[in-house]
């Protein structure tokens, strides 16, 4: 990919809420020159492509396609929105096996007609099946993105700034590991434009303690379940998080953002897929930086890790060692 390439042929595998979601945002950011959309139900496909192409009078023009894999060659960017989805009740975790038979069928595809793309995993559990796909692609580590805690994190910026009337956009946090019921929030780094958070509810006189710390890390945490108690699915706010990701390596950024990546060496972390803050730019994720933690946050990621090892270990991993 050329250096600050703004625009480009971006494909999207999965045609369902977040796939058409996702490329809604993308054309409205004005990102692709060129996108295919990719679904085994074809007619919702074409359907999707003819609503989102009705509003060439109101964004810039892209050529938008509903395809076949041949028709994905030489993107740029693969997008992988495809999969179960995840019913009321479910974890991200529960969708585990399903939807590593899925991206057995398709990874092998995407790298036959884009092998220098980038693969942007969204589908859950997104830790495994970035793993999975970063084993079926044989891409390097940093060709092979999930979308990681992005979206959490926005969440907990969001209840942040209720909490404290400030601009969601002024918080400085990340939530970490995995995406799903080990996640954890960095309180450690967290920031209001700098000003250490406690220091900054004290001096707007707000409660911040224990109790409050808790309550957000929760509403975060259970914010999908929530959504998709209520509608069914959650499809906005990652449509949007995708973007921002999309985005950042298009512009060759060089942003940090909390995408799942392969992590080694990482407080004793190795070999697992895991959202950390990360350098986003042109070629991926560009370095996993490795943040200053308190103890117990550490002892949080690693259980966040031993979760997803263990979940490999009895899926994809064992599947791998019969064959």
């Amino acid at each position: 990919m050329s250096k600050g390439k703004k625009c480009a042929k971006i494909s999207i595998i999965g045609a369902g809420a977040v796939g058409s979601t996702t490329a809604y945002a993308l054309i409205m950011a004005g990102l692709a020159t060129d996108l295919v959309i990719v679904d085994v139900n074809k007619l919702k496909t074409e359907g999707e492509v003819l609503d989102l192409s009705h509003g060439a009078g109101f964004i810039k023009p892209v050529n938008i396609k509903a395809g076949d894999y041949k028709d994905t060659k030489d993107s740029d960017i693969v997008v992988i929105t495809a999969g179960a989805a995840q019913k009321p009740g479910e974890t991200r975790i529960d969708l585990v096996n399903k939807n590593i038979k899925i991206f057995e069928s398709i990874i092998p595809q995407v790298v036959k007609y884009s092998p220098n793309s980038i693969l942007l995993v969204v589908s859950n559990p997104v830790d495994i099946l970035s793993y999975v796909a970063y084993e079926l692609s044989g891409f390097p580590k940093e060709r092979v993105i999930g979308s990681g805690t992005v979206l959490d994190t926005s969440r907990l910026k969001y209840e942040i700034s209720k909490r404290l009337g400030v601009d969601a956009r002024d918080v400085q946090t990340y939530i970490m590991g995995e995406h799903g019921d080990t996640e954890f929030v960095s309180w450690s780094l967290t920031n209001i434009q700098g000003i250490k958070i406690d220091q900054y509810a004290k001096e707007i006189n707000c409660r911040y303690d224990d109790v409050v710390r808790t309550e957000i890390h929760e509403n975060v945490k259970n914010a999908a379940y929530e959504v998709i108690n209520r509608k069914g699915a959650t499809f906005y706010a990652i449509g949007l998080a995708v973007k921002r990701i999309v985005e950042a390596i298009l512009g060759d950024e060089k942003c940090i953002l909390p995408v799942s990546t392969l992590l080694n060496d990482y407080y004793g972390i190795n070999d697992i897929y895991l959202g950390v803050p990360a350098i986003v730019g042109r070629n991926g994720v560009e370095k996993a930086l490795k943040v200053s933690l308190s103890d117990d946050e550490v002892q949080k990621l690693k259980i966040s890790a031993n979760t997803l090892e263990d979940v490999l270990n009895k899926s994809f991993l064992q599947e791998k060692m019969i064959v």
